[in-house]
């Protein structure tokens, strides 16, 4: 078997060498990646309080339903929704362009598992935290905000790891509705080429790297944010 890595400056008959185009698509896979992490993290975090408040029933069921829609979907499935079905059914929505269709169906589905993670945070604190909150004059927003939320969030940072990493991952799924990022690429280049372990290694590598990248910044963030005396169970995988 022999290697020939100098495939990768080989023009791909469009103008550009396919590692320029390895390298579009990476940025492709991040574009993705990043976008839907920042729908999963307001949608998650607002949906997983909305889980845990006092006294709205109804709120809560509506939270709960938005759980159990999107995390019992496959992934695959909700994107094929977004992309197909929703346009016919919603008119407007056919002005969207594709990337931002996929973009939402990643960060909904992304979101519900972010939402349970906030819930299960904010419900392992000591009941104690919000009712002295409580009787110091604090709002229930107040109460959320300057309380409970930011205890949580050290609690469910090791998780929240683990789940932008699947992330990263989840956003190979944009090929089937021809987002050219990585996975996509490497599809089309190998066929082109007929040189699949390259293409492949070269496609697995930058995947790690990307996902190892994830795996720092939390650990970073996890021991910037880590009180003196306050131990959360697991960790960031090495990232003490």
């Amino acid at each position: 078997m022999s290697w020939d890595w100098q495939i990768f400056l080989q023009d791909d008959g469009g103008g550009r060498t396919y590692l320029e185009w390895l390298l579009q698509a990476w940025g492709w896979t991040l574009s993705v990646a990043g976008s839907a992490w920042l729908v999963a993290m307001v949608v998650g975090v607002t949906v997983g309080t909305l889980r845990t408040l006092p006294g709205s029933p109804w709120l809560v069921r509506a939270a709960n339903v938005w759980v159990e829609l999107f995390r019992n979907v496959p992934l695959l499935v909700q994107i094929f929704l977004w992309y197909f079905v929703v346009p016919k059914l919603v008119p407007p929505m056919q002005q969207v362009p594709g990337f931002a269709l996929v973009v939402m169906a990643l960060g909904f589905f992304t979101s519900a598992r972010i939402a349970e993670q906030v819930r299960a945070g904010i419900q392992a604190l000591p009941k104690g935290q919000r009712d002295a909150a409580m009787a110091m004059g604090f709002s229930t927003a107040q109460t959320y905000r300057y309380v409970l939320l930011p205890m949580a969030f050290r609690i469910i940072l090791p998780p929240l790891t683990s789940e932008s990493m699947n992330l990263l991952k989840n956003s190979s799924v944009a090929f089937a509705v021809s987002i050219a990022e990585l996975t996509m690429f490497a599809m089309q280049a190998q066929e082109e080429t007929s040189r699949g372990i390259e293409i492949y290694l070269a496609v697995t590598a930058l995947y790690a790297l990307s996902a190892f990248a994830v795996n720092r910044v939390f650990a970073l963030i996890e021991r910037r944010v880590q009180i003196p005396g306050f131990i959360v169970a697991g960790g960031t995988g090495g990232g003490h």
